[in-house]
């Protein structure tokens, strides 16, 4: 069965030649890039990659949704330019997708974070799907998911995640989604609430840090569980500057 590795990208020249090499097991690799302003397009195409340059509008599910109309491969794998597939999980799945059990995948991911690999915190993301009619569908403008009614496997070896190579890139990808999230709740009829612009930080916080054991993680893992904590604050405290505004 053929699987096609679909990869989401602007401006991601430093990250995309790592990720299309880890991927070259694939049956086809197609990048969807948000009209990228540096040598992305070039370096993806020099490598074999099929490139489709489509606007991303602010709207991750749309895009993934335009890679998979795209897709010619049964299955399709979803990475993000500072994600690798490695030897053992690009086994895991070519083993699970010649069984045919499940329909959709999730992956573990392991983050990098300043130099340190994080064990623990937040993980978890469907990224393998299969072209079956009426399988799912991408919703959510961001912090998009999956939407199917079949039931997912978690496949044990954990996709590798390099995000954030400065504190200053971290801030700026913060705030960028935090403003997507604030938009998507006050569209899907979610009110400002005083109650959850301080219950949600903390409970993000006590949850990356204390339920997920990022403290085992150390000052590496304190810092993670603080940042999403900030993002849950800055998301419903960009809804709270949006509450009055009209649609």
């Amino acid at each position: 069965m053929k699987i096609t590795a679909t990869i989401l990208t602007k401006n991601e020249k430093k990250n995309i030649e790592g990720c299309l090499k880890a991927l070259e097991w694939c049956d086809e690799i197609m990048v969807i890039d948000d009209f990228s302003e540096d040598q992305t397009v070039q370096i993806a195409r020099k490598l074999g990659a099929q490139v489709f340059q489509h606007s991303l509008n602010n709207d991750f599910s749309q895009q993934r949704n335009y890679g998979l109309a795209k897709a010619k491969g049964e299955w399709v794998l979803f990475v993000d330019a500072d994600e690798r597939v490695t030897p053992a999980l690009a086994q895991e799945i070519k083993q699970e997708v010649r069984k045919g059990e499940y329909k959709a995948f999730v992956f573990k991911r392991q983050d990098f974070f300043m130099g340190k690999a994080l064990k623990y915190g937040e993980t978890s993301h469907v990224r393998l799907l299969r072209m079956a009619k009426k399988n799912g569908q991408w919703v959510r403008p961001v912090h998009e998911v999956w939407e199917t009614k079949w039931p997912t496997q978690t496949l044990k070896n954990p996709l590798l995640h390099y995000p954030h190579p400065s504190m200053v890139q971290f801030f700026d990808q913060i705030n960028f989604h935090s403003t997507l999230h604030a938009q998507a709740l006050r569209k899907e009829g979610v009110r400002f609430s005083l109650f959850r612009l301080i219950g949600n930080p903390l409970g993000k916080f006590l949850q990356n840090y204390i339920l997920r054991l990022g403290f085992l993680d150390g000052t590496h893992g304190f810092v993670m569980a603080m940042m999403m904590s900030l993002h849950s604050f800055l998301a419903r405290g960009k809804l709270f500057s949006l509450k009055d505004e009209k649609s």
